[in-house]
């Protein structure tokens, strides 16, 4: 398995430690819940060093991404990030990804198990345009500081940025904990309010040092995979072998805002298939809730009366909500909100009631 710069950090902080998209990565420090709560209450710290970073650069840049990613790349204004996906010509993705546009390039960041296989595809495509792909992942690493104290925390060690200035889904350079020209992006994957930070491996463990010690007086604390899942889950976000994967289209998965068919794109792979989706569509992802003492997982059946409608993708507690959420597929006609449902374990059934996702999201504000 392959190690974060911050893995001694992380056992030396009691966390356990697990397998991860090939990587050795911290699941917990603590109770998941306890540290979803925290999140959501005043802010979390988060290692991503697992991400995949790709820089691409060269004249045909924009030409080469509009040819292999679902958005329109070419579109994006310079500053701007926006969400994309790889998908195989039969329409389904192979990672999705957030695309930054810069002046004269691009910058990518794709999921970490997907990472090789990403790089490849690229590769592959990559004969006839005139780019240069810089692959980052080894020798750089990824912080996100996510919670609604995150601004207040991080104003401390940046300089030459204003932090309120940097927009959802956007991203701006800055000196970090004295380090210039640091990137600096605000996306998140919490539904919170929250910044990500990109430095060079060497740099990594002062500036996560630096953010809980400035942020123990705002509660700040270190926090593992669990309660990211938890909370991305709550804020409807997708992830890879999950919600979207090589048999799941993001067209019926509701990610269509990450798909261009504006005829000035051009032709890109995926684009056919993806047509006759959207025009003919057999299921929707949807949120479910559930009173019920159990938590759904992914792969368990829906119904409605005795007809098998769908199927679980990912579930957990949400603590924001006080009920057991997931997120599931649903044939076409199950899919309006307050639709009921219920969930199959093992033979027994649980009540459950389709509703809109998010669950829960400040990200916007």
């Amino acid at each position: 398995m392959k190690h974060t710069v911050l893995h001694d950090v992380h056992a030396r902080l009691g966390a356990k430690l697990i397998e991860f998209g090939g990587w050795h990565m911290p699941v917990q420090y603590g109770p998941i819940l306890d540290e979803a709560k925290c999140v959501r209450t005043s802010a979390g710290l988060f290692d991503l060093g697992h991400m995949g970073r790709i820089h691409v650069r060269g004249k045909d840049t924009l030409r080469f991404l509009d040819r292999v990613c679902t958005n329109f790349v070419a579109k994006i204004p310079t500053g701007a990030i926006r969400y994309s996906l790889f998908c195989k010509p039969d329409g389904n993705p192979i990672d999705d990804l957030l695309v930054y546009r810069e002046a004269d390039s691009v910058y990518l960041v794709v999921n970490a198990s997907n990472t090789p296989v990403d790089l490849a595809w690229l590769r592959e495509h990559q004969r006839g345009f005139d780019v240069v792909l810089d692959d980052q992942s080894d020798r750089t690493g990824m912080l996100a500081l996510q919670g609604q104290r995150s601004t207040e925390v991080l104003r401390q060690l940046v300089t030459d940025c204003d932090l309120t200035q940097i927009g959802y889904y956007k991203f701006g350079f800055g000196t970090v904990c004295g380090l210039r020209d640091t990137r600096i992006s605000r996306t998140g994957y919490t539904g919170e309010l929250g910044y990500e930070i990109y430095l060079d491996n060497q740099h990594v463990e002062r500036v996560w040092n630096a953010i809980l010690e400035v942020g123990r007086a705002h509660d700040v604390r270190p926090i593992g995979l669990g309660a990211r899942d938890v909370l991305r889950l709550e804020a409807g976000m997708p992830l890879y072998g999950h919600e979207i994967d090589a048999q799941h289209n993001p067209i019926e998965a509701g990610l269509d805002f990450g798909v261009s068919f504006r005829p000035e794109k051009g032709d890109w792979i995926g684009r056919e298939a993806l047509l006759a989706v959207q025009a003919s569509p057999h299921k929707r992802l949807v949120g479910i809730t559930s009173e019920g003492p159990r938590v759904p997982r992914q792969g368990q059946r829906l119904f409605a009366g005795e007809s098998d409608i769908g199927y679980v993708c990912s579930g957990a507690p949400s603590p924001a909500l006080g009920l057991n959420i997931a997120s599931a597929y649903v044939a076409l006609g199950y899919e309006r909100p307050g639709t009921a449902l219920d969930v199959d374990f093992k033979g027994k059934r649980q009540a459950c009631v389709v509703r809109e996702m998010p669950f829960f999201s400040r990200t916007r504000k």
